[in-house]
């Protein structure tokens, strides 16, 4: 995640900021810019500062202050780029759902970020009706026993909205064994499903795939029963990034999605306000990084670990020193960080055809 500019008065500004705090200006995100811009009435339209003066629409969803995006030229139906991938969301005229849902598009459009940062293929259910990718959030349903879950069928990912009750969420976290839950956790884990079919099954690499994460031909309800019912191998954390990938390669795989975006958009952060760890007792420089660079743009997976192993040292002992728990309570194992590298490259192969389409 970048810091951005006010147009209108140079004040720093935050991915979810509506108004700049100095100048007032209301401020939105420009998706096909990557950046956030300062923003006047037209009308019924907003001029935008940052594109020349140009006039777009804010997507109908800010109306529920749900969203501060603004919509693509010509798009018809009003949502923005992360928006048009919503199917259900919660009872809006209950204050505590609407308070969720927010809650569930603060994360959500932090994932669109970084899959539209990474020029990733994203096609709505209006556009693939089999596979697009759609979004439902739901609500348990107060007369019955049977509560939703969270997961991916198909392109259709499912969140449940009492992930946004912090209690709630924290008992799972406990009752799981889990060292870490977030919303945004949620949302890179369950998209990591829906691009093992686009780019994996889809993209022709799926024996590539295996040879990293194992067979996932193997049953997946079996391996469900067996993981809840004997729990991880004792050595797990040998070969896996947590507990829950070692259910099966598919879990395998979304949880290494998910970490790899935990870490790009992480250091991308941390590159913006110039982050340097350089701890005093370090004489061989194994904790010492200077993140200069962008993560986004990485040639490979080694410049990101690099990176990384030293930053989390020292942002895991800063929340101690708070009596937090650590920002990232994980290991990254060499076997890991094969997997991480094969995550890189996916996504470092579209971002190249992309770029230069119709090239070898």
């Amino acid at each position: 995640m970048k810091l951005f500019v006010c147009q209108a008065c140079g004040n720093v500004l935050y991915f979810e900021n509506r108004a700049c705090e100095r100048c007032g200006h209301r401020v939105a995100f420009l998706p096909e810019k990557e950046t956030m811009s300062a923003i006047e009435p037209d009308g019924e339209a907003w001029r935008i500062l940052a594109d020349k003066g140009e006039s777009r629409m804010l997507c109908r969803n800010a109306e529920y202050d749900a969203c501060n995006w603004l919509t693509d030229t010509g798009e018809g139906n009003g949502y923005c780029r992360a928006c048009r991938h919503n199917g259900i969301v919660p009872d809006l005229s209950d204050p505590a759902q609407l308070a969720g849902w927010r809650e569930l598009e603060v994360a959500k459009h932090r994932l669109f970020y970084s899959l539209i940062r990474w020029k990733l293929p994203l096609q709505a259910r209006q556009d693939d009706p089999e596979h697009g990718l759609i979004f439902n959030f739901l609500a348990d349903d107060p007369n019955s026993a049977e509560k939703v879950m969270t997961g991916h069928d198909n392109g259709l990912i499912t969140i449940a909205l009492t992930e946004t009750d912090d209690i709630e969420r924290e008992r799972r976290r406990l009752e799981m064994g889990e060292p870490y839950r977030t919303l945004l956790g949620h949302f890179r884990h369950e998209v990591g499903h829906y691009f093992w079919d686009v780019l994996v099954q889809g993209g022709g690499k799926l024996e590539e795939c295996r040879a990293v994460f194992g067979d996932d031909s193997t049953d997946y309800g079996q391996a469900l029963q067996r993981h809840y019912a004997e729990g991880a191998p004792p050595d797990w954390q040998q070969n896996y990034v947590s507990a829950y990938a070692t259910m099966h390669p598919w879990e395998d795989f979304a949880e290494t999605w998910a970490h790899y975006l935990h870490i790009v958009d992480t250091l991308e952060m941390a590159a913006e306000f110039g982050m340097e760890v350089r701890p005093k007792v370090d004489r061989d420089g194994e904790l010492t990084a200077r993140i200069r660079f962008n993560p986004y743009e990485a040639r490979d997976v080694e410049a990101l670990v690099n990176a990384w192993l030293p930053f989390t040292f020292a942002m895991n002992s800063v929340n101690r020193a708070m009596g937090l728990r650590d920002l990232y309570p994980f290991i990254l194992s060499p076997a890991v960080v094969g997997k991480l590298g094969f995550v890189h490259g996916l996504v470092r192969d579209v971002a190249k055809s992309v770029s230069r389409p119709g090239k070898p």
